[in-house]
């Protein structure tokens, strides 16, 4: 991996997501993991807008039916997007949701 200059955490997270596109698979995974914590909804709709950018948000976007302006409003931390509207971004990113028990701690 290469050494990445100092900048705001958004551009090296898509930056990293557009140099190892597997790793997309294991961010949302773990954004989806905290997404009950205090702050991991907005962590969640973080982690889909950052993957979407890595991918071209319009290219994703249009896959997804849903306006570009649209994508960056759903995906913004006050946003607030339908199920319908998450399964169609995910489905667009090339991924979907998995669904397993919790564990008991």
């Amino acid at each position: 991996m290469k050494q990445h200059a100092s900048r705001p955490h958004d551009e090296a997270v898509v930056e990293l997501l557009r140099e190892d596109p597997q790793f997309a698979e294991a961010y949302l995974s773990a954004a989806l993991a905290e997404a009950d914590e205090p702050g991991g909804r907005e962590g969640l709709l973080s982690a889909l807008r950052q993957i979407a950018e890595a991918k071209g948000m319009a290219n994703v976007a249009s896959r997804a039916g849903i306006p570009r302006e649209s994508m960056y409003r759903v995906l913004s931390p006050n946003g607030n997007p339908r199920l319908e509207t998450l399964l169609a971004v995910i489905a667009a990113l090339g991924l979907k949701l998995d669904v397993r028990s919790v564990e008991a701690v």
